[in-house]
C-alpha cells in the first residue's frame, strides 16, 4: 500500500470527510475504491467511497458507505489514508511524494535506506534518507533516477560521484 494523504476534517452533518491527497492528479479517484485508514500505527480499515467531488486541486469531500453521521466521521479526522499500489501506479512516476517509505539502492553503493521524507526544492524534488545516522539529501532527477517499482517500493538511483561523501566524510 501508498501512503496518499490523511483526511483533515468533516464536511456537514451527514459524515462526509474532508481528504487531502498528494497525488499530482484527481483523476484516480472512483465512485466504490477502497481507502485504507491507519486507524493506529499498522492497523487499516477499508472504507467505501460511496461519492465524492474535488474541492480542490488535492483535496477531495468524500462520501463513505456507512458513514453517514458526523460522529463517526470525526473519528477519521487526523488519520492517514493509503491505498493499493495498483490505483495510484499511473502517477506514481509524477509525484516523489508517493515515494515516501521507499528503499533507496544506489547502483554503486548498495541499499542506502529508506525515503523518509520529500521535499520540493525550486528545480527539483529532494529525497531525505538517514545513512551510517546522517541526514543525506537525494536529488530525485531523471539521470539520477534509473528504475521505480511500485510493488517493490524501491527506488535504483546512481547518484553523482562524491555526493555520499560530503555528507559522510
Amino acid at each position: 500500500m501508498i501512503r496518499i494523504g490523511k483526511i483533515v476534517a468533516t464536511h456537514g452533518l451527514q459524515g462526509a470527510v474532508v481528504f487531502t491527497h498528494v497525488a499530482s492528479d484527481s483523476k484516480w479517484m472512483k465512485k466504490g475504491i477502497a481507502l485504507m485508514v491507519e486507524m493506529q500505527k499498522g492497523s487499516f480499515i477499508p472504507y467505501f467511497v460511496s461519492d465524492f467531488k474535488t474541492a480542490k486541486a488535492n483535496e477531495f469531500i468524500l462520501n463513505i458507505e456507512e458513514l453517514d453521521k458526523v460522529d463517526a466521521a470525526k473519528k477519521l479526522v487526523t488519520k492517514s489514508v493509503f491505498v493499493e499500489e495498483d490505483v495510484l501506479a499511473a502517477y506514481a512516476r509524477q509525484s516523489p511524494l508517493l515515494w515516501i517509505g521507499f528503499n533507496v539502492t544506489d547502483v554503486n553503493y548498495g541499499l542506502l535506506g529508506p525515503i523518509e521524507d520529500v521535499m520540493q526544492a525550486p528545480n527539483q524534488w529532494l529525497a531525505k534518507i538517514v545513512v551510517e545516522g546522517k541526514e543525506v539529501l537525494i536529488p530525485l532527477i531523471d539521470h539520477v533516477i534509473k528504475d521505480i517499482n511500485i510493488k517493490a517500493k524501491r527506488l535504483v538511483i546512481e547518484l553523482p560521484a562524491g555526493l555520499l561523501d560530503v555528507y559522510l566524510g
